[in-house]
């Protein structure tokens, strides 16, 4: 059996400006990386007329070690529909390196449903994260050295909130004492490191609907405060039109093709476990002007990256969502009923109703925003028909079909019936709406998605981080959604509470204001916004082999 890498490695990649014409895109309007890979002119994407596309969002049950493949699927129900006739974009995140060299791996989809490039887009692709990397640290050291050079601004050196990244799971990073060594070297203070897909410019250019409106919501980024606890913003730094120069090319959504040639629109990376979890606002709208159907993702389970994408990204940007895609398989249903990773090859109808209460609440979840859903079954060669017909079972419950799919082994003719149920549900017309109003207060925003998508009995947090928000809601950001940050693996902050557990508390320790992004971030649990490595990183197995070609990405 071909690895993904081998698989990706031996495909017949079509010329760019090949795959730019099924979207109309003319040569002219490429900005070409290569022969394979090209950015889309954001002055041709504005040009071209309003949406009209509908819109599929992809999402699944809370991941195990077992598998789920949304990215996969993703894929695998893009090329479907290509191959039932309808004019389709994909329209993905970018992977970050810290999954890649760590556990997780990389985020091209597997199989033959994959999108290609693989190695380039696993690696460094067009180079936007380094972009947004140093877009973000410019600003970092600008505010260091403003307080070196006499700090006009009056900062309070112990309020500077503004930590710097790196796209690399790094734990060492986390928190770091820096500018020692004597006065040369500037103030001395405690800061730290996210992940870049942490990092509030990213969910700025993810967010951003234009080139101007990025240097604006730049601009409003908070950094710190001063002595006076007034606001610092990076345009009181002068920052934000420097920072805007170095996102310039960034902010071009990446044009790339699938294995059987379909569009796809790689653009942003944003994790849904600390950040929002979705893909840029002008590749979704350039996708939905240029193409009938636009399948998207979001990260992790529906209790995140779907949530974000209803409540921020959809809210945000004004876009209405068809129909949604719940991604579920056997494997990681029989986990999350119980059953150890080394016995998920044996027939076990039971745990899986037993962990298909995971995949009901998802679905119950979804259903909440006024979204019609399926579910995809996405197939591996150990499930039983017995199986398959409890997750049908559960699926019906919920008023939605399960479908099961072979696209990681068939490509596109393995989702074909996935993408026929789609179309269906897309013309039923959505009722959507977000979870919350903009007026609730920010507290209660927390709280309504803890009881109503995490099923817990309350939110909790301390006296000095509700104050905080109240200061915030004073300061006219009461208005903002909410991004919860909180472990993927379970609906509560414990990780090894699978299923679907209730009645517990989600504990809120940490509170960040995105002024420019346009949210609030909730530090829920344990949750790191710096990665660690595992005991045995990825990294550790890949090389460049002998013929010149990289080994063990995946």
């Amino acid at each position: 059996m071909l690895t993904d890498i081998e698989i990706s490695r031996a495909a017949a990649l079509r010329p760019i400006p090949e795959i730019a014409a099924r979207l109309d895109i003319p040569e002219a309007a490429l900005h070409p990386y290569g022969r394979a890979k090209a950015k889309v002119d954001l002055g041709w994407i504005e040009a071209q007329q309003a949406d009209e596309g509908k819109l599929i969002l992809v999402t699944a049950i809370n991941p195990t070690p077992a598998g789920e493949g949304k990215t996969t699927t993703s894929v695998g129900l893009a090329d479907a529909l290509t191959r039932i006739g309808k004019r389709t974009a994909l329209c993905l995140r970018e992977p970050s390196l810290g999954p890649c060299f760590g556990t997780k791996g990389g985020a091209a989809g597997g199989g033959y449903a994959q999108v290609v490039p693989m190695e380039d887009i696993n690696l460094h692709f067009t180079g936007d994260f380094h972009a947004i990397t140093s877009a973000h640290n410019l600003l970092a050291a600008m505010i260091d050295n403003h307080v070196h050079w006499g700090n006009a601004l009056d900062i309070d050196v112990r309020r500077i909130t503004w930590r710097r990244v790196l796209d690399m799971n790094d734990r060492a990073l986390r928190d770091v004492a820096q500018s020692l060594g004597g006065p040369a070297n500037g103030f001395p203070r405690e800061s730290g490191f996210d992940i870049t897909v942490a990092s509030e410019v990213m969910a700025i250019l993810c967010l951003a609907t234009s080139l101007e409106d990025l240097e604006a919501r730049l601009g409003r980024i908070v950094v710190a405060q001063t002595r006076g606890k007034q606001p610092v913003t990076a345009r009181d730094l002068k920052a934000d039109g420097a920072m805007a120069v170095l996102l310039k090319d960034a902010i071009m959504p990446n044009l790339v093709q699938t294995l059987e040639g379909t569009p796809a629109l790689l653009h942003g990376g944003p994790f849904a476990n600390i950040a929002h979890g979705c893909n840029s606002v002008i590749a979704t709208r350039a996708g939905l002007k240029l193409a009938d159907y636009v399948v998207t993702e979001a990260g992790f389970g529906a209790d995140l990256g779907a949530e974000k994408f209803f409540d921020i990204k959809c809210r945000q940007a004004g876009l209405k969502p068809a129909a949604a895609v719940v991604v579920a398989t056997v494997r990681a249903l029989k986990m999350n009923g119980g059953v150890a990773k080394a016995d998920l090859g044996k027939p076990d109808a039971d745990a899986v109703r037993r962990g298909g209460v995971n995949l009901a609440r998802h679905l119950e979840n979804v259903r909440q925003f006024g979204v019609p859903v399926v579910v995809a079954v996405n197939h591996f060669t150990s499930d039983t028909e017995e199986e398959t017909a409890v997750i049908a079972e559960i699926a019906a419950a919920q008023g939605a079909k399960a479908i099961t799919c072979t696209h990681w082994a068939d490509g596109g003719s393995g989702a074909e019936a996935l993408a026929e149920e789609v179309v269906t549900l897309t013309g039923g017309g959505a009722q959507f709406a977000p979870l919350y109003s903009d007026d609730l207060g920010l507290f209660e925003k927390i709280n309504t998605v803890a009881t109503r998508i995490y099923r817990a009995e309350e939110a909790v947090a301390d006296p000095s981080v509700k104050a905080q928000l109240k200061r915030w809601e004073e300061a006219g950001f009461g208005h903002l959604p909410v991004c919860m940050a909180k472990t993927q693996y379970s609906f509560s902050t414990d990780p090894a509470a699978l299923g679907a557990p209730t009645g517990h508390v989600v504990p809120v320790r940490e509170v960040r204001l995105a002024a420019g992004a346009g949210f609030v971030v909730a530090i829920c649990g344990e949750i790191m916004t710096m990665p660690g490595l595992p005991r045995v990183p990825a990294a550790e197995s890949i090389r460049i082999g002998a013929d010149g070609a990289i080994e063990g990405l995946f």
